[in-house]
């Protein structure tokens, strides 16, 4: 390393030396060619002596370059002036050559090189030291005065540190000064932002101005969020600050909030979740308990159960309120229709709100529903909205169901109306009965499908809605939203929207500030993952009735036989071997088979289906299959989707398919319905050949890129998993309807229509350079 330093600065000696040589010159003695050639040897040498340091990754420090300054400035003048009193005829010349030389080393090398370095240790470095002690010693005043001082430095003095030539010497200078002093005003950024916006609430606070600190507070809510989760002592020291100011305001009214949404039965997470509940009402006994809709459908549970099993859960629970999601429907096309429904609904120890959703013409369900709203709300009754009194204050909620109820579920004759002009309905019957409080329990998917309803429309649409509780796109919201302008992108009153994720993973909470207006002043909200708790031991004693029930369920024979193993062949890193993760197999093939199947029952224009390798998690064994085999294949709780994609948007998915081949790939995607070619030879990217879909005469037909289709697939895949990105893109346009069918039961279902299988395969997916 050493001797490859030298080099690189005798080279650079070489060059800049040959650079100002100067070779049409001559001298009339030796005595002024003399003086000459010291002056420029002690120009070059000035230069030199930065230069060649920092090539070595050491800076020179100006202490150290102003003897070879001075000696290249007097021998500089010293030789100007025996050129001027000589009688040389290229008197000019030497001149100019010599000022050139003096001009590129001196006043365009070391001299700003020197102020360069000179500014940097002697304002940036001190500026640092002097955060560094502030820190230490915990003094956000000090922090937040040498912040605005660095600040000021970086923004309008630093061009001095590129001013000279030289690029390692200049390259080493910002990396030893400027990069940490950047480094350190981005780190302090928001944190003196949070700072200086405490300073003000407290001042608020000191002129009894409650209001305008609760306001600043919400602000600074919004920037701890930026903060990282591991702060340091110092950001610590600064929150405590932050919140001592916090507990000297008072809201007119908070309100506290618990909610789940789209738990799909997964009722063995019951009694983790109780136990959350039962913390949270320990420190807020007033907090509401809410449930935004699916919790039928998804798991042995609910086929089984109906629903049952997960209310006696939740009644120990103690829910507030619920709303109705499309799942809550699937069982009308039944023979029994919304029976189980009905029984769900009055067994409830809670009242449901739904205020979009016609019930008057099912035979079950018509009696339940309540069309005004109510402040004495019985159990076991629905009604388009409620209004509880909490703490002396009243808080209108009210529901609303996704209209894709009508194609994703089997409502049958209950139907949906326009949920904008629901909720605004809502909103004004509140505000007549002096209600300023309102809660929005939707299930309409925070961003899904725009063409149709979802939670962001619906905030920006309809003022006075101050929360929106959330369900159906199973949107895991970390922290709240907060929605603060309206449609045509005016400010209005701020709307907080909250979602749990899915599958009772967690429980949301949320406390909302509100002034004496009712106007939302601020907020706070985090989800509480229910893994992480223990089990409420009467909710685990309770969920034993139904989970020996599910076991033997588990090991029950579907009546379907495997004459040979369906295998799950993965490569073990070797290349050669095939993969589910990079080939077609035959578990991949009824996988996609059982979703054609099922999409084509609720869209006909369905024209294939895809299964992305990395959700089949194990083979099934030789013999007769049994329940517990199939989840354990598609253990994720996946959804069927169909999504509308054109051919070119389908050539690019399968392009990302092949990308890694002959590697594996957890996206790669088996498919029903169709053919595909591919040419592994080819750069990844390039690799589709061809692509064909069974028409309805049973003859393929080629993608043609410019034509839309519709395809199935499953939701995680459909939102744009496994690096979908032209999916995700798909999905956020709105093209993609999620059908909420549980993916292991499509593969029941398919199964079953079998009777027996075997491991061939049918040539779906072929690679042409084979």
């Amino acid at each position: 390393m050493r001797n490859s330093k030298m080099k690189k600065s005798a080279v650079a000696v070489v060059i800049a030396t040959s650079l100002f040589s100067v070779s049409s010159v001559s001298f009339a003695n030796s005595s002024l060619q003399e003086v000459v050639d010291n002056a420029r040897k002690d120009i070059k040498n000035s230069a030199y002596s930065y230069v060649v340091p920092a090539q070595a990754g050491k800076l020179a420090t100006s202490k150290n370059l102003y003897p070879a300054l001075n000696t290249a400035k007097a021998n500089y003048q010293k030789a100007r002036n025996e050129i001027v009193k000589s009688n040389v005829k290229n008197k000019d010349l030497l001149l100019k050559n010599l000022d050139e030389l003096y001009h590129e080393r001196v006043n365009k090398g070391i001299i700003p090189y020197i102020d360069a370095y000179n500014y940097a240790d002697k304002y940036l470095a001190p500026i640092l030291k002097e955060i560094e002690h502030a820190e230490t010693s915990k003094d956000w005043d000090k922090i937040e005065k040498a912040y605005h001082k660095l600040s000021v430095q970086l923004k309008t003095r630093t061009a001095i540190l590129y001013r000279f030539t030289g690029k390692a010497a200049r390259d080493l200078l910002l990396e030893q000064y400027k990069e940490p002093a950047n480094q350190k005003r981005d780190e302090l950024m928001v944190p003196v932002t949070i700072f200086m916006k405490a300073k003000e609430a407290e001042a608020y606070i000191a002129a009894n101005k409650e209001q305008e600190a609760l306001k600043v507070l919400e602000s600074i809510n919004l920037l701890i969020e930026k903060l990282p989760s591991d702060s340091s002592p110092i950001i610590k020291e600064l929150l405590v600050y932050v919140e001592n100011i916090s507990e000297q305001v008072k809201a007119d009214f908070t309100l506290s909030l618990m909610h789940v949404n789209d738990t799909h039965a997964r009722t063995t997470q019951a009694p983790k979740r109780l136990t959350a509940i039962k913390e949270v009402r320990a420190e807020k006994p007033s907090a509401l308990l809410i449930d935004a809709g699916d919790v039928f459908s998804g798991t042995l549970y609910f086929n089984e159960f109906e629903g049952q099993a997960d209310l006696e859960l939740m009644k120990l629970m103690d829910y507030d309120v619920m709303t109705f999601g499309n799942h809550e429907f699937d069982l009308g096309s039944s023979e029994e229709g919304h029976k189980a429904l009905k029984e769900f609904i009055e067994k409830s120890n809670f009242p449901f709100v739904s205020s979009n959703v016609d019930f008057s013409k099912d035979t079950n369900l018509k009696g339940l529903f309540n069309v005004n709203v109510s402040t004495e709300p019985k159990d076991g009754q629905i009604y388009s909205g409620i209004i509880k009194e909490i703490d002396g204050q009243k808080v209108g909620l009210f529901g609303l169901t996704t209209a894709e109820t009508a194609n994703i579920s089997s409502p049958k004759d209950v139907t949906f109306t326009d949920y904008i002009k629901a909720a605004q309905t809502m909103v004004d019957e509140f505000e007549k009965q002096g209600v300023n409080k309102v809660v929005a329990v939707t299930h309409i998917g925070y961003d899904d499908n725009p063409t149709v309803d979802n939670d962001l429309l619906l905030a920006a649409a309809v003022n006075g809605i101050d929360v929106i509780v959330g369900g159906h796109s199973h949107t895991k919201l970390e922290k709240p939203v907060l929605v603060e302008k309206d449609s045509t992108s005016k400010e209005k009153d701020p709307t907080i929207i909250v979602q749990a994720s899915q599958y009772s993973e967690f429980l949301g909470t949320l406390d909302v500030d509100f002034d004496e207006d009712g106007k939302v002043v601020g907020h706070a909200g985090e989800l509480v993952e229910i893994k992480d708790q223990v089990e409420d031991p009467t909710a685990a004693t309770l969920l034993k009735t139904y989970s020996d029930k599910i076991d033997a369920i588990n090991k029950t024979e579907i009546g379907v036989v495997a004459e040979e193993e369906l295998e799950l062949p993965r490569t073990d890193g070797d290349d050669t071997k095939s993969s589910v993760r990079k080939n077609e197999t035959a578990l991949g093939n009824i996988i996609t088979d059982g979703m054609l199947s099922k999409a084509k029952q609720y869209d006909n224009k369905v024209i294939m289906a895809l299964q992305n390798g990395g959700g089949i998690r194990a083979e099934i064994g030789q013999g007769p299959i049994t329940v517990g085999e199939v989840i354990t294949v598609l253990p994720f709780g996946n959804t069927l989707a169909t999504m509308e994609i054109t051919g070119a948007e389908l050539k690019s998915a399968f392009e990302i398919s092949f990308k890694s081949y002959p590697k594996e790939n957890g996206g790669f995607l088996h498919v029903a319905g169709a053919k595909v070619e591919f040419d592994s030879s080819k750069p990844a990217g390039e690799r589709v050949v061809s692509i064909k879909y069974k028409a309805a005469d049973g003859s393929f037909m080629d993608i043609k890129d410019g034509e839309k289709y519709v395809v199935a697939t499953n939701a995680f895949t459909a939102k744009g998993g496994d690096s979908y990105d032209v999916f995700e893109k798909i999905y956020k346009e709105g093209r993609v309807t999620d059908l909420g069918l549980s993916d292991w039961e499509n593969l029941q279902e398919q199964l079953k229509t079998l009777k027996t299988v075997n491991n061939k395969t049918e040539g779906r997916i072929v690679d042409v350079k084979k």
